[in-house]
């Protein structure tokens, strides 16, 4: 079996620069990193994690709680798994995944958490080792999310360019900072434009806005657009307008926000602003590695700027 000197000697440089390349590639030149992993390849060598655990005296773990509902059938939780296991592998942490229902047993090192609500953050405080959100807050804890205000500016901007005359919001019945903040966009651009703001909420479920439709369709003027905080609140309008014979995007114009799955299955396809999960979820680990190896020291936040996609539910 291979070992740390082997690679150091295939590679023609120290024990220092294979450990260093290994534990903190960040630190390294690309051509020195290049070197080793080609001698590492090589020789058929790979770290024992087992001992780094030991000598470091950590575990090796990170736990992602994901506190929501999982709907195997959109796979926005699956990219954001990817993205984080991409980031903590790199760095020889293996993720173990901890739902709503689940239990926590055994030793970590740090969390990343997502799908909290306002009444987690007294046991999340509590938490004893460092911790990443995958999500705003205003609690000043370390995150990671879209920039939500942005994203529903571009959106309603859009809508107005498009020439509708009317853009209504359909956001998420939570008093969250998300939602707070994708509202805010909304408003922000209504009121540089002169026009009133019109702003239901509803639970994030497609149903739910598919029924609001129905039940609001002889109210609703032509020459609208609907600017909604989920793809599922969007997928639900979309199909609440096509059950009312209502002509998508000439005559009605829905804009979604996630950009993940939904948006491409729906018929016509979903205009929506499209969030990068998985390199979001890479931030997540990344950031996460960082303050663990900074012994918990505070990470700020990262906001990714969500991208605009049109499709055919709008103008």
């Amino acid at each position: 079996m291979a070992t740390l000197t082997d690679v150091a000697k295939k590679a023609n440089v120290s024990k220092m620069t294979v450990s260093r390349v290994i534990n903190h590639p960040e630190q390294v030149t690309d051509e020195l990193k290049e070197l080793v992993y080609a001698a590492m390849e090589e020789l058929d060598y790979h770290p024992n994690i087992a001992a780094k655990a030991l000598v470091t005296n950590r575990s090796q773990i990170i736990k992602l709680y994901i506190l929501e509902e999982l709907d195997t059938t959109e796979p926005y939780y699956m990219n954001l798994l990817m993205g984080i296991a991409k980031a903590v592998g790199k760095a020889h942490y293996s993720l173990q995944l901890v739902t709503k229902d689940g239990v926590d047993r055994g030793a970590c090192d740090g969390y990343i958490l997502t799908g909290f609500r306002q009444e987690d953050f007294d046991w999340i405080r509590g938490l004893k080792k460092p911790v990443v959100l995958f999500g705003e807050n205003d609690q000043n804890i370390d995150f990671v999310d879209s920039d939500n205000h942005y994203g529903t500016a571009i959106a309603t901007k859009y809508a107005l360019e498009a020439g509708y005359q009317q853009v209504i919001f359909i956001g998420i019945d939570v008093n969250e900072p998300f939602e707070t903040a994708r509202e805010a966009g909304y408003q922000e651009v209504m009121t540089a434009a002169g026009l009133p703001a019109q702003i239901y909420h509803l639970p994030n479920r497609s149903t739910k806005s598919e029924h609001f439709i129905a039940q609001y369709w002889e109210n609703l003027n032509q020459n609208t657009c609907f600017v909604c905080s989920s793809d599922r609140l969007a997928l639900g309008v979309e199909r609440g307008l096509q059950s009312c014979g209502a002509d998508i995007p000439q005559d009605f114009g829905i804009i979604g926000f996630d950009g993940v799955f939904l948006d491409q299955v729906s018929s016509p396809k979903l205009t929506t602003m499209k969030q990068p999960i998985i390199e979001m979820g890479e931030a997540c680990g990344e950031m996460l590695v960082k303050k663990i190896e900074d012994n918990g020291a505070t990470q700020g936040y990262h906001r990714f700027l969500p991208e605009l996609i049109v499709r055919e539910s709008t103008r």
